[in-house]
Formats: structure tokens, C-alpha cells, sequence
């Protein structure tokens, strides 16, 4: 079989199989492509199920480009299966090949001028310019994130030799319409009062396109104790530490300013989160406006779900019957918990 041999003449035996494993519709109804070219993607005619391409996409310079070209090519209900090196791959591949020093060296150059440079303006330019968009650092959330964002669900994601598989379905027209989070200062929708959508301002602490996986983690996952997503692979490698000390959150300031926000209050959530949230909470939430400094901390609870839920329904309460001397009396108390008590962020 000419597609077969293709593939074994590019692959490993071990890749080989996975992706045999991993077609839902066999090679006989698959388009095979080897491109990072959207161009080739637009020459793809006749009937199949799906469209198989063994370029990487990292080295696609217009990856959403490429994904809604596909996305075009297919009929809702058909796949799509591809390649990527993650961030951790390539680390994981060049600290074996590499001695400390150099390795070191790599890395920093790599993080600054593959990963910070794309997403700075006129930086950007200079790095399309000498890498011609070709060796992407991409973190795994970017990648499925951008995927999700141009109409696909994500049925499968497999690490093999260092290499992942994904293959994902076809499930609407792109949605990439609101401009995705992608720089160091994002904007989130979160809920406000009334119900009213704000975008609140934060450091990012997740890979870019992390905000169109939500659901894929919860289905994965559930929540952690926290409340939070549990395993959330979406987290970049200093988003605990920004989180902990609620350093990602110091741009809310801004809401407040913009007086969408207070400075204590219940946390701002976005719409799925909210959802979750009981009924009788949801309506209490509603009547307010969110806070930077959330009630468990005023209040010294644990950072779990449920406790944190029962310190918000507290704190509500108590600015039902005393509005203004409920907020100042624990602004303080919280800023004393945090400093003397060293309170952290769940």
C-alpha cells in the first residue's frame, strides 16, 4: 500500500502504529499530507473521512491559517490528525543531547527569542523574518487550544518518541472570533453584577488559547479541592508561583479603577465556572460586585471548593445586613491574614 510505505519511510514503527491505532476511518479513506503550507491543504479533493498531515506544527507559520483551511476541507463529523513537539519534548529531547552549560544557554534563547519574541510587536516581525515561522516553541495547551478554537473537538492526544498525536473531529465553522488571549497582560470575560460580562485584567499564568480548553480539562479532569481545574496542564511553569502570591491578579486594579470591581469581594468567575455555583449563591453573587481579595481569606478558610463557596455565601450575608462596614472591617482582616498568617491563593 503506497500510503503505508509513505508513512514507514517517514516514521518510526512505534509512530507507525499509534497512528494506525488512532485512524477512525483507515488509510484507504484518509488524505495523507506532509505541508506546513496552507496552499496544499486548499489542492485536497475528492472523498475521505480524514486528513492525515505528518508536517509538524511547529513549523507552520500561519497555524490558524492552516487549521481553518482544513477546517474548510472537511464536513462536520470527519477528522483531523497531525504532529507537534511540545515545550517539555524539546527540553526533555535537548537535555539528553546536551552538557548543564549549553543546554542552559539553549534554553534561555529558546523561552526569549522562540516563545516571548512572537508575541511582542516588531519583535514579532523579526522573528518571522529570520525563522521564517519554522520551529515554533508551542506549548501543548497552544496547540489543542487553537485547535478547539477553529471548530474541532479533541478526541485523542498520545506523546510518542517525543512527538505527540492528536486527532481531533470536526464539530462546527471556526470560533476564533474575540481576539484570544496571547500576551504577558490578558483580558478574561468573568461575570460582574447583574450578570454584567467584564473583562478582567491578569498576568497570564496559562499558555496562550488556554481559555477554549476549559471544558476539555473538566471532562478530563473535574476540579482539584481548590475549585480549580485538577492535573490543568494549561498552567505555565511560573503560573503557581504568580498564583500563590496573587501576583497574577495585581492588574485587577484596573477594574477597580474602572469601578467594574471592589477590592474585597466574591471572586470573579467566568460563566462555565458559574454554572456550578449553587442556585441561591448564584442569585446572592449577582446583587454585587466581584472583589480582588476574596471572602476565605478575609475569613480564614481553606482554599477547597466547598469552603471557599461557604465563605463567599457568609460574606454575602453579611453585606446583606451591613453593606459598608462588612467590606472595610475585612479589607483589613484580610490584609493581617495575609501578612501574618501568610494566607496564599488557592
Amino acid at each position: 500500500m503506497p500510503k503505508l510505505k509513505f508513512l514507514k519511510s517517514n516514521l518510526g514503527e512505534e509512530e507507525v502504529a499509534v497512528l494506525m491505532e488512532m485512524l477512525p476511518s483507515g488509510l484507504e479513506n484518509t488524505k495523507l499530507l506532509y505541508t506546513s503550507n496552507p496552499f496544499n491543504v486548499d489542492t485536497v479533493e475528492g472523498d475521505f473521512q480524514s486528513i492525515l498531515n505528518l508536517g509538524l506544527v511547529n513549523n507552520i507559520r500561519q497555524i490558524n491559517k492552516f487549521f481553518i483551511r482544513v477546517n474548510d476541507k472537511l464536513e462536520v463529523g470527519q477528522y483531523y490528525l497531525g504532529r507537534y513537539e511540545s515545550i517539555r519534548n524539546r527540553y526533555a529531547r535537548k537535555r539528553v543531547r546536551l552538557n548543564p552549560l549549553i543546554f542552559g544557554i539553549t534554553f534561555l534563547f529558546d523561552f526569549l527569542f522562540l516563545r516571548i519574541a512572537p508575541k511582542i510587536w516588531g519583535l514579532k516581525k523579526i522573528y518571522f523574518l529570520v525563522t521564517r515561522g519554522r520551529n515554533r516553541l508551542l506549548s501543548k495547551g497552544e496547540v489543542l487550544g487553537r485547535l478547539v478554537s477553529c471548530g474541532f473537538e479533541i478526541i485523542d492526544n498520545r506523546n510518542v518518541q517525543g512527538i505527540h498525536y492528536f486527532l481531533v473531529k470536526k464539530v462546527s465553522s471556526p470560533i476564533v472570533s474575540d481576539n484570544p488571549s496571547y500576551g504577558p497582560l490578558i483580558r478574561l470575560n468573568r461575570m460582574g453584577k447583574n450578570g454584567k460580562l467584564i473583562k478582567v485584567y491578569k498576568f497570564r499564568t496559562m499558555h496562550p488559547y488556554a481559555e477554549y480548553l476549559h471544558d476539555y480539562v473538566l471532562k478530563q479532569n473535574g476540579y482539584a479541592d481548590t475549585g480549580k481545574p485538577a492535573a490543568d496542564f494549561r498552567l505555565t511553569f511560573y503560573g503557581p508561583f504568580l498564583r500563590r502570591y496573587w501576583l497574577d491578579e495585581l492588574p485587577q486594579l484596573i477594574n477597580v479603577f474602572k469601578g467594574e470591581m471592589k477590592l474585597i469581594g466574591v471572586r470573579p468567575v467566568s460563566p462555565r465556572y458559574f454554572q456550578d455555583i449553587p442556585e441561591d449563591l448564584q442569585q446572592l453573587r449577582l446583587k454585587h460586585k466581584p472583589g480582588c481579595i476574596p471572602p476565605y481569606v478575609a475569613l480564614d478558610r481553606k482554599g477547597a471548593k466547598d469552603d471557599v463557596l461557604l465563605a463567599e455565601r457568609e460574606y454575602l450575608l453579611m453585606k446583606e445586613s451591613n453593606p459598608y462596614w462588612t467590606d472595610f472591617k475585612l479589607f483589613f482582616v484580610a490584609i493581617f491574614n495575609i501578612i501574618f498568617k501568610r494566607k496564599r491563593s488557592a
